[in-house]
Protein backbone atom coordinates (compact mmCIF):
# COMPACT_ATOMS: atom_id res chain seq x y z
CA UNK A 1 0.00 0.00 0.00
CA UNK A 2 1.27 3.25 -0.77
CA UNK A 3 1.86 6.21 1.38
CA UNK A 4 -0.18 9.16 1.76
CA UNK A 5 1.59 12.23 3.08
CA UNK A 6 1.82 15.80 2.61
CA UNK A 7 5.08 17.29 1.85
CA UNK A 8 4.90 20.25 4.17
CA UNK A 9 3.34 19.99 7.48
CA UNK A 10 1.26 23.09 7.50
CA UNK A 11 -0.84 22.36 10.14
CA UNK A 12 1.90 21.76 12.18
CA UNK A 13 3.25 24.68 11.86
CA UNK A 14 0.62 26.82 12.29
CA UNK A 15 0.21 25.47 16.21
CA UNK A 16 3.90 25.43 17.00
CA UNK A 17 5.45 28.44 14.96
CA UNK A 18 2.35 30.76 13.94
CA UNK A 19 4.64 33.47 13.32
CA UNK A 20 6.29 31.80 10.41
CA UNK A 21 3.03 31.42 8.50
CA UNK A 22 3.66 34.86 6.78
CA UNK A 23 6.22 33.33 5.12
CA UNK A 24 5.50 30.23 3.64
CA UNK A 25 3.52 29.48 0.81
CA UNK A 26 2.04 25.99 1.57
CA UNK A 27 2.02 23.53 -1.02
CA UNK A 28 -0.94 22.23 -2.34
CA UNK A 29 -2.11 18.36 -1.17
CA UNK A 30 -3.68 16.49 -3.66
CA UNK A 31 -3.45 18.42 -6.23
CA UNK A 32 -5.90 20.99 -4.82
CA UNK A 33 -4.64 24.13 -4.84
CA UNK A 34 -4.35 26.26 -1.70
CA UNK A 35 -7.06 29.57 -1.90
CA UNK A 36 -6.43 32.26 1.11
CA UNK A 37 -9.02 35.31 1.53
CA UNK A 38 -7.02 38.64 1.47
CA UNK A 39 -5.94 39.60 5.77
CA UNK A 40 -6.82 37.44 7.19
CA UNK A 41 -3.75 34.96 7.21
CA UNK A 42 -1.99 38.14 8.83
CA UNK A 43 -5.24 38.03 11.46
CA UNK A 44 -4.40 34.91 12.04
CA UNK A 45 -0.87 35.34 12.95
CA UNK A 46 -1.21 38.76 14.57
CA UNK A 47 -3.89 36.84 17.17
CA UNK A 48 -1.43 34.19 17.60
CA UNK A 49 1.36 36.86 18.43
CA UNK A 50 -0.79 37.01 21.53
CA UNK A 51 -1.19 34.27 22.34
CA UNK A 52 1.26 33.39 25.41
CA UNK A 53 1.76 29.40 25.74
CA UNK A 54 4.01 27.65 23.53
CA UNK A 55 2.90 23.90 24.20
CA UNK A 56 5.22 20.53 23.10
CA UNK A 57 5.24 20.29 19.88
CA UNK A 58 3.24 17.48 18.03
CA UNK A 59 5.48 16.72 14.90
CA UNK A 60 2.99 12.91 14.10
CA UNK A 61 2.79 13.86 10.12
CA UNK A 62 -0.66 12.89 8.63
CA UNK A 63 -0.38 10.12 6.43
CA UNK A 64 0.49 6.77 6.92
CA UNK A 65 1.18 2.96 4.67
CA UNK A 66 -2.38 1.57 5.51
CA UNK A 67 -5.89 2.02 4.50
CA UNK A 68 -8.65 1.03 6.92
CA UNK A 69 -8.71 -2.36 4.53
CA UNK A 70 -5.59 -3.20 4.87
CA UNK A 71 -5.37 -1.99 8.61
CA UNK A 72 -8.10 -4.48 9.08
CA UNK A 73 -7.08 -7.58 7.37
CA UNK A 74 -3.97 -7.44 9.12
CA UNK A 75 -5.42 -6.85 12.36
CA UNK A 76 -7.71 -9.49 11.92
CA UNK A 77 -4.47 -11.93 11.12
CA UNK A 78 -3.27 -11.01 14.59
CA UNK A 79 -6.46 -11.43 16.35
CA UNK A 80 -6.55 -14.86 14.66
CA UNK A 81 -2.83 -15.94 15.36
CA UNK A 82 -3.80 -14.29 19.58
CA UNK A 83 -6.67 -16.69 19.29
CA UNK A 84 -4.71 -19.44 18.62
CA UNK A 85 -1.82 -19.07 20.76
CA UNK A 86 -4.19 -19.33 23.26
CA UNK A 87 -5.73 -21.92 22.63
CA UNK A 88 -2.13 -24.14 21.47
CA UNK A 89 -0.98 -23.00 25.01
CA UNK A 90 -4.19 -24.12 26.69
CA UNK A 91 -3.62 -27.55 24.73
CA UNK A 92 -0.51 -28.31 26.25
CA UNK A 93 -0.95 -27.65 30.12
CA UNK A 94 -1.32 -30.98 30.91
CA UNK A 95 1.96 -32.15 29.67
CA UNK A 96 3.95 -29.58 30.55
CA UNK A 97 6.11 -31.19 33.75
CA UNK A 98 8.09 -28.39 34.82
CA UNK A 99 6.22 -25.88 37.60
CA UNK A 100 7.63 -22.92 36.62
CA UNK A 101 6.92 -23.61 33.11
CA UNK A 102 3.27 -24.86 34.02
CA UNK A 103 2.71 -21.56 36.19
CA UNK A 104 3.70 -19.14 33.66
CA UNK A 105 1.69 -20.47 30.76
CA UNK A 106 -1.40 -20.22 32.86
CA UNK A 107 0.09 -16.38 32.68
CA UNK A 108 0.92 -16.41 29.23
CA UNK A 109 -2.12 -17.99 28.08
CA UNK A 110 -4.33 -14.83 29.60
CA UNK A 111 -1.96 -12.94 27.62
CA UNK A 112 -2.63 -13.81 24.62
CA UNK A 113 -6.20 -13.59 25.39
CA UNK A 114 -6.34 -10.25 25.89
CA UNK A 115 -4.35 -9.13 23.23
CA UNK A 116 -6.86 -10.97 21.11
CA UNK A 117 -9.53 -8.94 22.70
CA UNK A 118 -8.18 -5.54 22.12
CA UNK A 119 -7.85 -6.51 18.84
CA UNK A 120 -11.31 -7.75 18.41
CA UNK A 121 -12.46 -4.32 19.87
CA UNK A 122 -10.72 -2.49 17.67
CA UNK A 123 -11.62 -4.32 14.56
CA UNK A 124 -15.29 -4.08 15.89
CA UNK A 125 -14.17 0.18 15.41
CA UNK A 126 -13.31 -0.78 11.74
CA UNK A 127 -17.33 -1.44 11.05
CA UNK A 128 -16.57 -5.58 11.62
CA UNK A 129 -19.06 -7.12 13.24
CA UNK A 130 -18.13 -9.92 16.17
CA UNK A 131 -19.36 -12.47 14.55
CA UNK A 132 -17.49 -11.88 11.24
CA UNK A 133 -14.43 -11.72 13.74
CA UNK A 134 -15.00 -15.09 15.38
CA UNK A 135 -15.98 -16.50 12.31
CA UNK A 136 -12.80 -15.75 10.41
CA UNK A 137 -10.18 -18.65 10.06
CA UNK A 138 -6.68 -18.97 7.91
CA UNK A 139 -6.20 -22.36 6.99
CA UNK A 140 -2.78 -21.48 6.73
CA UNK A 141 -1.97 -20.10 9.97
CA UNK A 142 -3.97 -23.43 11.22
CA UNK A 143 -1.10 -25.44 9.83
CA UNK A 144 1.40 -23.66 11.66
CA UNK A 145 -0.23 -23.84 14.62
CA UNK A 146 -0.91 -27.60 14.14
CA UNK A 147 3.12 -27.86 13.62
CA UNK A 148 4.15 -25.79 16.96
CA UNK A 149 1.89 -28.25 18.84
CA UNK A 150 3.48 -31.41 17.58
CA UNK A 151 6.40 -30.03 19.69
CA UNK A 152 8.48 -33.13 21.63
CA UNK A 153 8.60 -31.24 24.67
CA UNK A 154 7.95 -28.04 26.64
CA UNK A 155 11.28 -26.59 26.07
CA UNK A 156 10.23 -27.17 21.62
CA UNK A 157 6.86 -25.65 22.96
CA UNK A 158 8.28 -21.92 23.96
CA UNK A 159 10.32 -22.16 21.17
CA UNK A 160 7.48 -22.32 18.57
CA UNK A 161 5.02 -20.43 20.56
CA UNK A 162 7.26 -17.53 21.70
CA UNK A 163 10.70 -17.55 20.36
CA UNK A 164 8.91 -18.04 16.81
CA UNK A 165 5.57 -16.97 16.61
CA UNK A 166 5.42 -14.53 19.85
CA UNK A 167 9.32 -12.79 18.33
CA UNK A 168 7.61 -12.41 14.94
CA UNK A 169 4.13 -10.87 16.66
CA UNK A 170 6.59 -8.73 18.50
CA UNK A 171 8.01 -7.32 15.59
CA UNK A 172 4.91 -7.03 13.30
CA UNK A 173 3.22 -5.56 16.31
CA UNK A 174 6.12 -2.68 15.95
CA UNK A 175 6.35 -2.43 12.80
CA UNK A 176 2.37 -1.84 12.43
CA UNK A 177 2.68 1.09 15.10
CA UNK A 178 5.76 2.63 12.90
CA UNK A 179 3.98 2.64 9.73
CA UNK A 180 0.31 3.06 10.28
CA UNK A 181 -1.32 6.72 10.46
CA UNK A 182 0.08 7.98 13.52
CA UNK A 183 -2.54 10.74 13.50
CA UNK A 184 -6.02 9.37 12.64
CA UNK A 185 -4.74 5.52 13.72
CA UNK A 186 -4.20 6.29 17.61
CA UNK A 187 -6.65 3.66 18.69
CA UNK A 188 -4.75 1.14 16.67
CA UNK A 189 -1.09 2.48 18.07
CA UNK A 190 -2.91 2.18 21.27
CA UNK A 191 -3.75 -0.94 21.62
CA UNK A 192 -0.63 -2.80 19.96
CA UNK A 193 1.57 -1.02 22.55
CA UNK A 194 -0.92 -2.44 25.64
CA UNK A 195 -0.08 -5.43 24.08
CA UNK A 196 3.59 -5.14 23.45
CA UNK A 197 3.50 -4.34 27.58
CA UNK A 198 2.60 -7.61 28.11
CA UNK A 199 5.11 -9.22 25.44
CA UNK A 200 7.99 -7.42 26.67
CA UNK A 201 8.08 -9.39 29.95
CA UNK A 202 6.37 -12.31 28.30
CA UNK A 203 9.55 -12.81 25.69
CA UNK A 204 12.09 -11.63 28.67
CA UNK A 205 10.75 -14.60 30.57
CA UNK A 206 10.46 -17.06 27.74
CA UNK A 207 14.35 -16.40 26.98
CA UNK A 208 16.00 -16.88 30.46
CA UNK A 209 13.61 -20.09 30.61
CA UNK A 210 15.45 -21.78 27.56
CA UNK A 211 18.24 -20.71 29.21
CA UNK A 212 17.69 -22.47 32.38
CA UNK A 213 16.87 -25.35 30.07
CA UNK A 214 19.97 -25.42 28.18
CA UNK A 215 21.93 -25.31 31.28
CA UNK A 216 20.23 -28.30 32.71
CA UNK A 217 21.10 -30.45 29.65
CA UNK A 218 18.47 -30.13 27.19
CA UNK A 219 20.79 -30.20 23.71
CA UNK A 220 20.93 -26.71 21.35
CA UNK A 221 21.00 -28.65 18.51
CA UNK A 222 17.65 -29.96 18.59
CA UNK A 223 15.54 -26.19 19.53
CA UNK A 224 17.61 -24.98 17.21
CA UNK A 225 16.98 -27.06 14.02
CA UNK A 226 13.25 -26.73 15.48
CA UNK A 227 13.32 -23.41 16.16
CA UNK A 228 14.88 -22.89 12.17
CA UNK A 229 11.61 -25.29 10.60
CA UNK A 230 9.00 -23.45 12.41
CA UNK A 231 10.56 -20.32 11.06
CA UNK A 232 10.69 -21.44 7.28
CA UNK A 233 7.44 -22.48 7.68
CA UNK A 234 6.27 -19.11 8.89
CA UNK A 235 7.90 -17.19 6.07
CA UNK A 236 6.28 -20.28 3.69
CA UNK A 237 2.82 -18.35 4.30
CA UNK A 238 4.26 -14.53 3.92
CA UNK A 239 4.60 -14.29 7.98
CA UNK A 240 2.60 -12.35 10.62
CA UNK A 241 1.00 -10.18 7.99
CA UNK A 242 1.16 -12.39 5.13
CA UNK A 243 2.44 -9.83 3.35
CA UNK A 244 5.93 -10.94 3.32
CA UNK A 245 7.93 -12.35 0.38
CA UNK A 246 7.38 -16.13 0.54
CA UNK A 247 9.60 -18.81 1.13
CA UNK A 248 9.69 -22.25 0.47
CA UNK A 249 7.67 -24.98 2.78
CA UNK A 250 9.96 -27.72 4.99
CA UNK A 251 9.51 -30.72 3.11
CA UNK A 252 8.29 -32.75 5.92
CA UNK A 253 5.73 -31.57 8.75
CA UNK A 254 5.58 -33.62 11.54
CA UNK A 255 1.31 -32.40 12.31
CA UNK A 256 1.35 -34.36 9.00
CA UNK A 257 2.68 -37.20 9.69
CA UNK A 258 0.93 -37.17 13.08
CA UNK A 259 -1.72 -35.37 13.72
CA UNK A 260 -1.84 -33.29 17.21
CA UNK A 261 -3.70 -34.77 20.16
CA UNK A 262 -3.73 -33.28 23.32
CA UNK A 263 -2.79 -35.14 26.68
CA UNK A 264 -4.91 -36.54 29.47
CA UNK A 265 -2.52 -37.51 31.77
CA UNK A 266 -0.79 -34.49 34.20
CA UNK A 267 2.53 -34.50 34.43
CA UNK A 268 4.83 -33.23 37.33
CA UNK A 269 8.29 -32.51 37.42
CA UNK A 270 11.08 -34.96 39.67
CA UNK A 271 10.91 -32.34 42.41
CA UNK A 272 7.18 -33.68 43.52
CA UNK A 273 5.67 -36.42 45.41
CA UNK A 274 2.82 -36.89 44.12
CA UNK A 275 -0.41 -39.32 45.09
CA UNK A 276 -4.07 -39.48 43.18
CA UNK A 277 -5.33 -42.20 45.32
CA UNK A 278 -6.93 -40.11 47.87
CA UNK A 279 -8.00 -36.83 48.66
CA UNK A 280 -7.22 -36.40 52.07
CA UNK A 281 -3.98 -35.03 52.35
CA UNK A 282 -3.27 -36.70 56.10
CA UNK A 283 -3.76 -40.29 54.29
CA UNK A 284 -1.48 -39.40 51.98
CA UNK A 285 1.16 -38.23 54.36
CA UNK A 286 0.29 -41.01 55.83
CA UNK A 287 -0.38 -39.36 59.51
CA UNK A 288 -1.90 -36.01 60.98
CA UNK A 289 -0.20 -33.12 61.12
CA UNK A 290 -2.49 -31.30 63.52
CA UNK A 291 -5.73 -33.00 65.17
CA UNK A 292 -8.47 -33.04 62.58
CA UNK A 293 -11.00 -30.44 62.36
CA UNK A 294 -8.36 -27.93 64.42
CA UNK A 295 -8.17 -24.07 63.20
CA UNK A 296 -4.35 -25.38 61.90
CA UNK A 297 -5.18 -28.63 60.07
CA UNK A 298 -7.58 -26.57 58.14
CA UNK A 299 -5.63 -23.53 57.62
CA UNK A 300 -3.10 -26.22 56.27
CA UNK A 301 -5.12 -28.24 54.10
CA UNK A 302 -6.69 -24.43 52.62
CA UNK A 303 -2.98 -23.34 51.20
CA UNK A 304 -1.69 -26.87 50.25
CA UNK A 305 -5.01 -26.61 48.34
CA UNK A 306 -4.16 -23.63 46.61
CA UNK A 307 -0.23 -24.64 46.01
CA UNK A 308 -2.10 -27.57 44.44
CA UNK A 309 -4.67 -25.32 42.22
CA UNK A 310 -1.56 -26.41 39.80
CA UNK A 311 -4.25 -29.17 38.47
CA UNK A 312 -6.97 -26.05 38.05
CA UNK A 313 -4.19 -24.41 35.26
CA UNK A 314 -4.64 -27.73 33.70
CA UNK A 315 -8.34 -27.58 33.64
CA UNK A 316 -9.25 -24.11 32.46
CA UNK A 317 -6.25 -24.48 30.12
CA UNK A 318 -7.63 -27.68 28.45
CA UNK A 319 -11.40 -26.16 28.53
CA UNK A 320 -10.13 -23.28 26.24
CA UNK A 321 -8.62 -26.23 23.49
CA UNK A 322 -11.63 -28.49 23.99
CA UNK A 323 -14.17 -25.78 23.36
CA UNK A 324 -11.96 -24.14 20.73
CA UNK A 325 -13.94 -21.52 18.18
CA UNK A 326 -17.79 -22.47 19.90
CA UNK A 327 -17.35 -18.64 22.17
CA UNK A 328 -15.03 -16.18 21.93
CA UNK A 329 -16.19 -14.98 25.21
CA UNK A 330 -16.04 -17.89 26.79
CA UNK A 331 -12.87 -19.10 25.74
CA UNK A 332 -11.33 -15.15 26.98
CA UNK A 333 -12.93 -16.24 30.42
CA UNK A 334 -11.91 -19.36 30.50
CA UNK A 335 -8.35 -17.77 29.63
CA UNK A 336 -8.58 -14.76 32.54
CA UNK A 337 -9.53 -18.06 34.97
CA UNK A 338 -6.66 -19.43 34.03
CA UNK A 339 -4.60 -16.95 34.78
CA UNK A 340 -6.29 -16.82 38.62
CA UNK A 341 -5.15 -20.11 38.99
CA UNK A 342 -1.82 -19.59 38.17
CA UNK A 343 -1.60 -16.76 40.95
CA UNK A 344 -3.45 -18.91 43.37
CA UNK A 345 -1.25 -21.49 42.64
CA UNK A 346 1.69 -18.62 43.07
CA UNK A 347 -0.31 -17.55 46.48
CA UNK A 348 -0.49 -21.32 48.06
CA UNK A 349 3.41 -21.72 47.21
CA UNK A 350 4.44 -18.56 48.82
CA UNK A 351 2.75 -19.13 51.38
CA UNK A 352 3.62 -22.79 52.32
CA UNK A 353 6.98 -20.72 51.95
CA UNK A 354 5.95 -18.39 54.53
CA UNK A 355 5.06 -20.78 57.20
CA UNK A 356 8.08 -22.58 56.96
CA UNK A 357 8.02 -25.16 54.33
CA UNK A 358 9.77 -26.74 51.48
CA UNK A 359 6.99 -26.71 49.40
CA UNK A 360 7.96 -29.54 47.66
CA UNK A 361 8.33 -31.70 50.73
CA UNK A 362 3.87 -31.72 50.94
CA UNK A 363 2.73 -33.91 48.76
CA UNK A 364 1.09 -32.71 45.47
CA UNK A 365 -2.37 -34.12 44.97
CA UNK A 366 -3.52 -35.65 41.26
CA UNK A 367 -6.78 -36.96 41.93
CA UNK A 368 -8.70 -34.20 39.71
CA UNK A 369 -6.50 -33.35 37.11
CA UNK A 370 -5.99 -37.44 36.58
CA UNK A 371 -10.34 -37.50 36.64
CA UNK A 372 -10.75 -34.64 34.44
CA UNK A 373 -8.42 -35.00 31.70
CA UNK A 374 -9.60 -37.27 29.55
CA UNK A 375 -13.61 -36.79 30.59
CA UNK A 376 -16.06 -34.85 28.33
CA UNK A 377 -15.74 -30.90 29.30
CA UNK A 378 -18.73 -30.12 30.06
CA UNK A 379 -18.70 -32.53 33.08
CA UNK A 380 -15.01 -31.51 33.97
CA UNK A 381 -16.40 -28.43 33.95
CA UNK A 382 -19.08 -29.25 35.77
CA UNK A 383 -17.10 -31.05 38.98
CA UNK A 384 -14.79 -27.93 39.39
CA UNK A 385 -17.18 -24.98 38.70
CA UNK A 386 -20.42 -26.97 40.49
CA UNK A 387 -18.58 -29.05 43.28
CA UNK A 388 -14.91 -27.66 43.50
CA UNK A 389 -15.43 -24.13 43.64
CA UNK A 390 -18.95 -23.93 45.18
CA UNK A 391 -17.06 -26.17 47.80
CA UNK A 392 -14.96 -23.71 48.60
CA UNK A 393 -17.15 -20.65 49.09
CA UNK A 394 -19.07 -22.37 51.62
CA UNK A 395 -16.28 -22.69 53.96
CA UNK A 396 -13.82 -19.91 53.14
CA UNK A 397 -15.84 -17.36 55.07
CA UNK A 398 -15.96 -19.17 58.03
CA UNK A 399 -11.88 -19.38 57.40
CA UNK A 400 -11.45 -16.04 57.71
CA UNK A 401 -13.46 -15.01 60.15
CA UNK A 402 -11.33 -17.46 62.48
CA UNK A 403 -8.17 -16.23 61.01
CA UNK A 404 -9.07 -12.57 62.18
CA UNK A 405 -10.04 -13.57 65.60
CA UNK A 406 -6.50 -15.28 65.53
CA UNK A 407 -5.40 -12.30 64.05
CA UNK A 408 -3.78 -14.98 61.58
CA UNK A 409 -2.58 -11.83 58.85
CA UNK A 410 -1.32 -14.52 56.23
CA UNK A 411 -4.23 -16.58 55.84
CA UNK A 412 -6.58 -13.73 56.38
CA UNK A 413 -4.75 -11.62 53.28
CA UNK A 414 -4.74 -14.73 50.75
CA UNK A 415 -8.15 -15.88 51.72
CA UNK A 416 -9.42 -12.45 51.16
CA UNK A 417 -8.03 -12.39 47.42
CA UNK A 418 -8.80 -16.18 46.84
CA UNK A 419 -12.51 -15.23 48.15
CA UNK A 420 -13.29 -12.82 45.67
CA UNK A 421 -11.62 -14.52 42.43
CA UNK A 422 -14.20 -17.58 43.62
CA UNK A 423 -16.79 -15.48 43.76
CA UNK A 424 -16.45 -14.51 39.96
CA UNK A 425 -15.64 -17.41 38.55
CA UNK A 426 -18.39 -19.19 39.73
CA UNK A 427 -20.42 -16.33 37.98
CA UNK A 428 -18.54 -17.25 34.97
CA UNK A 429 -18.57 -20.19 34.88
CA UNK A 430 -22.33 -20.59 35.00
CA UNK A 431 -22.13 -18.81 31.69
CA UNK A 432 -19.11 -20.76 30.45
CA UNK A 433 -21.39 -24.34 30.86
CA UNK A 434 -23.86 -22.85 28.99
CA UNK A 435 -21.69 -23.01 25.87
CA UNK A 436 -20.24 -26.57 26.43
CA UNK A 437 -23.94 -28.27 27.12
CA UNK A 438 -27.28 -28.41 26.84
CA UNK A 439 -28.72 -30.85 29.53
CA UNK A 440 -29.99 -28.79 32.88
CA UNK A 441 -28.41 -28.43 35.18
CA UNK A 442 -29.63 -31.19 37.15
CA UNK A 443 -29.16 -33.85 35.00
CA UNK A 444 -25.50 -32.25 34.20
CA UNK A 445 -25.11 -32.99 38.26
CA UNK A 446 -25.83 -36.35 38.53
CA UNK A 447 -24.09 -37.35 35.32
CA UNK A 448 -20.65 -35.54 36.78
CA UNK A 449 -21.36 -37.00 40.25
CA UNK A 450 -21.04 -40.52 38.39
CA UNK A 451 -18.40 -40.36 36.37
CA UNK A 452 -16.18 -38.93 39.30
CA UNK A 453 -17.59 -42.18 40.94
CA UNK A 454 -16.28 -44.24 38.35
CA UNK A 455 -13.21 -42.76 37.79
CA UNK A 456 -12.29 -41.98 41.79
CA UNK A 457 -13.65 -45.68 42.36
CA UNK A 458 -11.17 -46.33 39.90
CA UNK A 459 -7.97 -45.05 41.85
CA UNK A 460 -8.69 -46.33 44.83
CA UNK A 461 -9.88 -43.28 46.35
CA UNK A 462 -13.04 -44.25 47.74
CA UNK A 463 -14.21 -48.19 47.82
CA UNK A 464 -17.30 -49.60 46.31
CA UNK A 465 -19.03 -51.86 48.41
CA UNK A 466 -22.08 -51.92 46.98
CA UNK A 467 -23.21 -52.78 43.13
CA UNK A 468 -24.47 -49.32 41.92
CA UNK A 469 -24.04 -46.19 43.94
CA UNK A 470 -23.24 -42.41 43.49
CA UNK A 471 -20.63 -40.04 45.79
CA UNK A 472 -22.57 -37.26 47.13
CA UNK A 473 -21.76 -33.23 46.26
CA UNK A 474 -19.64 -33.01 49.62
CA UNK A 475 -18.07 -36.20 49.10
CA UNK A 476 -16.70 -34.96 45.75
CA UNK A 477 -15.83 -31.26 47.05
CA UNK A 478 -13.62 -33.09 50.09
CA UNK A 479 -12.27 -35.98 47.60
CA UNK A 480 -10.80 -33.49 44.23
CA UNK A 481 -10.97 -30.18 46.76
CA UNK A 482 -10.22 -27.33 44.33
Amino acid sequence: MGKFRCPVNVVNIAMNHPESLSSVTPLSASGIPYSGVPGQREAAVDRARSFPYRFPRDRRPLGGSYTVAENSRRLLRYFYLERRLMQALGAWTLTIPEFEIKLETGRHIFYHADAARFLRERLTEQEMRPKEIDAFREPEIDRLIEEVLSAASAPELLVGIHQVLGRALERAYRHHIDNTDPVTDVPTIRCLKRILTDYELMLAWVDAAIGAYLDGGVEEAGLTAWQWHLERLLRSIGGVSGSDPRGESPGVLRSELKPFERGTVPLRDVRFDTFKNTGDYDVADGQSRFPKDSYESLRLRFIRTQRDEVDAIEAFGTFIWDIRFKDFQSEYDLARITWDEARHTEIGHRALLACGYDPFELRNRLTGSTCRGPMDPAFAMAEINLFGEVGVLKTINGLIDTAADKNDALLYHVADFIRSDERTHVRKGQGILKVMTDMDSKALELRTRELFTECLVSLGAIKKDMDIFTISREDIEHLVGE
